[in-house]
């Protein structure tokens, strides 16, 4: 686009400025003023310069050549830490901007397809992390969108740390992670759709203006914003809205499975919930501030152990070859001081510098059934361990009859708080000494005051 009154401002006019400073302004903008490439004439450029200079990087739909320019270059559309490609999903998203990366607050769909293409097909790459803080978009595009980040977490693990927000358009793609972390304040859902429709029919009339929509078809003007909104026309829209709502919660399900079906999405009616309500409602696996679950991240596809990206997935590991009646027996549980966690799903090794192709050979997939047996063995062990540390707290707390009422672990670990509590305040009570009963008074201790008394008379 060209911008012509920041052009006549910035060219052939006498300006009073450092010659670095212009020629930084002309590096970084004049393309984007202009439209076009800018040609410095009479000074050198530093090639920093001249990477600024250049346009815009653009994607598409049909053609995407974008990730093939970066790599002809020797750059990556993304950063790229410890073996981790980090996509940025933040501001308005929205269909057709055909830019990588933010700009004016805004994140284009096809600008995060084409990174995301970039990072599943680049070998360095071990895992990809979307960085999110939205409050949603446009519709048009997110769904495929959501298609394609689950499509790559199938080659290479995906987890979403949410940077305070994930609504709406925001949450659908965050949806398609392995995993969704967001801090303590953060907060997630809004699965709904929304129309806005502005009736200026009253303002035009106080103004004395007419607007007059000459038309070919019973429905080419519905919806327009001269005119109150006929209910007709509010029904079908109603209608569309409703059709895209279930489409949202349907993808929503096929990203969380069995941890959110489309029912439940669909029953959070759009609300939005934050920090362990959202863990609570199956919208997200993990509170923690996200450097320490980007550390983990890292450390899981980088094979390197440790205890918060290790402990989990081997007791998912341990627990889908035993039973449920040997799991209060037997299988340990993480510190209680870890955050509030919902099973880790298990990460591939990290890729070897030159990867030789290997077909891998058929095995059984997953069912849905399997996967939420697991889950309640996860529980199950997490009421165990609960059980174990109360005990060794002095608390004897029945886990087999937790587990057969259904007895969630957050509420089990509650009760044994409030038993501790309620404790500690009879403890309190009972070493406050009671009154002295009537006894006969010490002899001792009364020739002591009759000699006190005595000598304080003389």
């Amino acid at each position: 686009m060209f911008h012509a009154q920041i052009a006549q401002r910035a060219f052939n006019t006498p300006l009073l400025v450092e010659p670095s400073k212009a020629m930084a302004f002309l590096s970084g903008l004049g393309p984007r003023i202009t439209g076009r490439q800018l040609r410095m004439v009479g000074m050198e450029v530093a090639p920093e310069g001249a990477a600024h200079a250049a346009m815009p990087a653009r994607t598409g739909i049909l053609t995407n050549g974008f990730a093939e320019q970066y790599q002809r270059d020797g750059q990556a559309p993304f950063v790229l830490q410890d073996g981790i490609a980090v996509i940025e999903i933040s501001g308005v998203l929205v269909h057709r901007g055909a830019w990588i990366g933010q700009s004016s607050g805004q994140t284009s769909y096809e600008g995060i397809a084409a990174q995301l293409a970039a990072a599943a097909s680049d070998p360095a790459v071990r895992g990809i992390a979307l960085e999110i803080d939205s409050f949603g978009g446009e519709v048009a595009g997110v769904f495929d969108l959501a298609d394609a980040i689950r499509t790559a977490r199938a080659t290479k693990p995906v987890w979403a740390f949410v940077a305070e927000h994930a609504f709406s358009a925001g949450y659908a793609l965050a949806s398609q992670a392995d995993r969704i972390i967001l801090p303590r304040t953060g907060a997630a859902g809004s699965i709904g759709v929304v129309v806005m429709h502005a009736d200026l029919s009253g303002q035009l009339s106080d103004a004395g203006v007419t607007v007059t929509l000459i038309h070919s078809g019973a429905h080419k003007v519905d919806g327009n914003p001269y005119a109150p909104l006929p209910d007709p026309v509010r029904e079908r829209i109603q209608a569309e809205i409703d059709s895209i709502r279930t489409l949202f919660a349907e993808t929503v399900a096929a990203g969380r499975g069995c941890r959110l079906s489309a029912e439940a999405a669909l029953a959070t009616e759009a609300g939005c919930y934050r920090g362990a309500e959202a863990i609570a409602a199956g919208l997200a696996d993990e509170v923690s501030d996200p450097a320490s679950a980007f550390a983990a991240f890292a450390d899981a596809v980088n094979g390197r152990r440790n205890a918060r990206s290790t402990t989990r997935p081997q007791l998912i590991k341990e627990l889908t070859m035993k039973p449920i009646a040997m799991i209060a027996a037997a299988d340990p549980v993480p510190d209680e001081t870890e955050s509030q966690t919902a099973p880790v799903p298990a990460l591939p090794s990290p890729a070897p510098a030159n990867p030789t192709p290997v077909t891998p050979a058929p095995g059984p997939v997953p069912t849905e059934a399997a996967t939420a047996v697991a889950l309640a063995r996860a529980e199950a062990a997490e009421l165990a361990g609960i059980g174990a540390q109360a005990a060794r707290l002095g608390l004897v707390i029945d886990v087999a009859e937790a587990v057969q009422k259904g007895i969630a672990p957050d509420a089990l670990r509650s009760s044994v708080l409030n038993q501790l509590a309620a404790r500690s305040d009879a403890v309190a009570i009972a070493v406050v000494p009671p009154p002295k009963s009537a006894a006969p008074e010490s002899p001792l201790l009364a020739a002591v005051k009759r000699a006190t008394s005595v000598a304080k008379s003389a």
